[in-house]
């Protein structure tokens, strides 16, 4: 590869060459780990682009404007490029602010070309094409997710997304500039150091941890989690496929980068997150006698192989909740919830 592999990090992301729809869907998307999928859009008239150097991926990406301005992160040249919090934890180390297109790219590309050893960290995040690129999606189609996933894009100079999950399956895919993903089984949430759930970043919570530079005299468990780590390097072109809720720390390399990727089969309504924090509330601080009986409900009626069968004692019709998974299931569970959260039950 163009970069070093990390130091800490051995395991490399399975790798293959590019696939048709079909077999991304039977033989990726169906399973539980990262696959790297290489030259999967090197067609792309933007990749190819890009190939010619930052001032003609720049002029291209200027093509799109038209659309609502970008939700963009700017932080000093202290940091790095790795957005994070401030070190007393009361905040931020970056600013957010609204830009035009035109205005992001001119001044990536300013920035670029000045060459600058240690210039501001711009970066937009998860602008969503039709919105903030309108065309980029008939310009660029890609076929392996579904037709209702959104393309985003993700514009900046050299900066670091600390390690995060997604609660939907996600495609990503490098235009311009390399990319390093560090990802993390499910399992090693406990040895991740996770950051406040209720004050994030960018949504998802965070480790506390910077892969690229590991405290393990503060945090020791991490150690474990990177004997379980993957990485995958990515050149234009390429795509990576990342199962939901495996955490995942994304690092750009060069002054002007460009990542677009694709979430697909989420509803944030109910986001699996939302229950966790309802248990947070509502059983992590019982008695033990009685957290161990909620351990029996939660392992019989949600965790268990046959959980959908808890209730097959009973007759179709008297299954309620316990039912099958419907929309009608849904919206009753929904009502329920919002009235008895909002002390209307």
């Amino acid at each position: 590869m163009i970069f070093d592999q990390p130091a800490s990090i051995t395991n490399r992301v399975l790798e293959r060459d590019a696939v048709d729809a079909a077999t991304f869907r039977a033989e990726i998307a169906s399973g539980d780990a990262p696959v790297l999928l290489r030259g999967q859009v090197a067609h792309w008239h933007a990749v190819e682009t890009a190939k010619r150097g930052n001032r003609a991926i720049a002029e291209y990406l200027v093509g799109f404007r038209g659309g609502k301005p970008l939700e963009v992160l700017i932080g000093p040249p202290e940091i790095g490029g790795r957005f994070f919090y401030r070190d007393d934890m009361r905040g931020f180390n970056f600013q957010r602010q609204h830009v035009p297109l035109g205005n992001l790219v001119g001044e990536l590309l300013r920035l670029a070309e000045q060459q600058a050893e240690t210039p501001h960290a711009i970066y937009a995040n998860a602008a969503a094409a039709p919105e903030h690129l309108p065309g980029w999606q008939e310009a660029n189609p890609l076929d392996l997710a579904p037709p209702d996933a959104v393309p985003r894009l993700w514009i900046g100079n050299a900066t670091k997304v600390a390690t995060h999950f997604d609660a939907s399956p996600n495609l990503a895919v490098c235009v311009s500039g390399r990319r390093r993903f560090t990802l993390f089984p499910p399992e090693q949430v406990a040895n991740l150091y996770l950051g406040p759930l209720d004050n994030t970043l960018a949504g998802p919570p965070n480790s506390m941890v910077d892969p690229d530079a590991p405290d393990l005299d503060r945090y020791p468990r991490f150690a474990e989690a990177l004997a379980h780590a993957q990485f995958a390097d990515l050149d234009p072109g390429d795509a990576l496929y990342i199962p939901a809720i495996w955490w995942h720390h994304v690092r750009a390399f060069d002054r002007l980068n460009v990542l677009v990727n694709y979430w697909w089969a989420y509803d944030d309504s109910a986001t699996p997150l939302l229950a966790f924090l309802h248990a947070l509330m509502s059983v992590r601080d019982l008695p033990s006698e009685q957290k161990r009986a909620w351990r029996a409900w939660f392992d019989h009626f949600v965790f268990s192989e046959d959980a959908s069968d808890a209730a097959s004692h009973l007759p179709d019709h008297a299954r309620g909740v316990m039912g099958p998974a419907s929309h009608e299931r849904t919206e009753k569970m929904r009502r329920f919830l919002l009235m008895t959260l909002s002390g209307r039950g």
